[in-house]
């Protein structure tokens, strides 16, 4: 019977929500959360002996005091593997999977594995080391990602082959593979290109990347007349951070009035984690101009500087929370008459 530790965040732990993010690493000898579905899918060949829970904002804010108490216990129970999430689309969360994952794997040489929705952060921070189960976009995907991981963990434990993405049911991991064909490549791209031609099915051996494509804004027609909103994902904040906003994998954004100040300097920082803040800090216009705009407002070149300054920060920030962000701030300029933005990051 193999031995499985299962690691979860705050809320699959059953202790809180955001309330609760900032709890240190904790370990219970039961399954927790999405363990017990897990224990389910293999159960009769392994079993799940424990679970760890740790907030995700003390886990990305506290990465090295976390990964040694989770690293202890597991030297401590000693098990065959190691399996974190799923994750879904949560940011936070999704990085604290992916940091525990590829240390344990690095570190401990244990066989490991997560779930995330394809848009998540943290799967760049590991689909190349660990299999990352593909999910969707939410909680409410579980019952159909506990098969597929449950399928994969035991494929892994007994060190059977592993299929292709499609087959077992994981996202992509940038590997080239020597495999057998039947047909050489020269003619299955013509067939593939005759399939296309003729509006038939056809599968790619090499799929690519799709992006977004935004449609340039029409220019301003006179700067003199504009009004200049200053929005950043520097994590530019008042002292204090009012609002509370994550230094990494943001969940909120956050408003304040700069009317009746010419710099961030003194008033401000930043929050962000991922870069050295000495320098954004010694003068926080550094990342958010504001000094510049106002000077410019004075000058003339521009009409007005907005009286509300956006912030947030853009470190691992899921895709999903990006777009609602831009929708919710855009909206708010758009309505106000802004006429234009300067966006920044770090």
């Amino acid at each position: 019977m193999y031995k499985i530790l299962y690691y979860v965040n705050q809320f699959f732990g059953q202790i809180g929500g955001e309330d609760k993010a900032g709890i240190e690493p904790e370990f219970h000898q039961k399954s927790i959360g999405p363990a017990m579905g897990f224990g389910v899918q293999v159960k009769g060949q392994a079993e799940v002996i424990g679970t760890l829970i740790c907030g995700d904002n003390y886990f990305n804010e506290n990465r090295e005091a976390a990964l040694e108490y989770i690293m202890n216990v597991i030297k401590e129970q000693k098990p065959d593997m190691v399996v974190a999430g799923p994750a879904f689309n949560a940011g936070r969360y999704g990085m604290a999977c992916a940091g525990v994952t590829v240390a344990v794997q690095e570190q401990l040489g244990l066989p490991v594995l997560t779930g995330m929705y394809e848009e998540n952060p943290g799967v760049d921070a590991c689909k190349t080391k660990v299999y990352v189960v593909k999910t969707g976009n939410s909680a409410a995907a579980m019952k159909d990602a506990l098969p597929v991981m449950g399928k994969l963990a035991l494929k892994l434990l007994k060190g059977e082959e592993i299929g292709k993405p499609a087959e077992e049911g994981y996202l992509p991991q940038g590997r080239r593979l020597t495999v057998i064909a039947d047909e050489r490549g020269s003619k299955r791209a013509v067939d593939m290109l005759v399939a296309r031609l003729y509006d038939k099915p056809f599968e790619t051996e090499l799929p690519m990347p799709v992006f977004d494509r935004v449609t340039p804004a029409a220019a301003i027609k006179d700067l003199s007349k504009a009004t200049i909103a200053l929005v950043t994902t520097g994590g530019i904040v008042p002292h204090g951070n009012p609002d509370r906003i994550q230094s990494a994998s943001a969940q909120k954004w956050g408003k304040y009035d700069v009317s009746k100040i010419d710099e961030l300097k003194g008033d401000y920082y930043t929050i962000h984690g991922g870069y050295d803040p000495v320098y954004a800090n010694e003068k926080p216009d550094r990342v958010a101009p504001l000094d510049l705009l106002k000077e410019y407002e004075k000058e003339g070149v521009i009409g007005k500087v907005f009286e509300y300054f956006y912030t947030t920060t853009g470190t691992g920030t899921a895709v999903g929370n990006s777009i609602k962000f831009g929708t919710e701030i855009g909206k708010e300029l758009k309505e106000a008459g802004v006429d234009g933005v300067i966006l920044t990051s770090t």
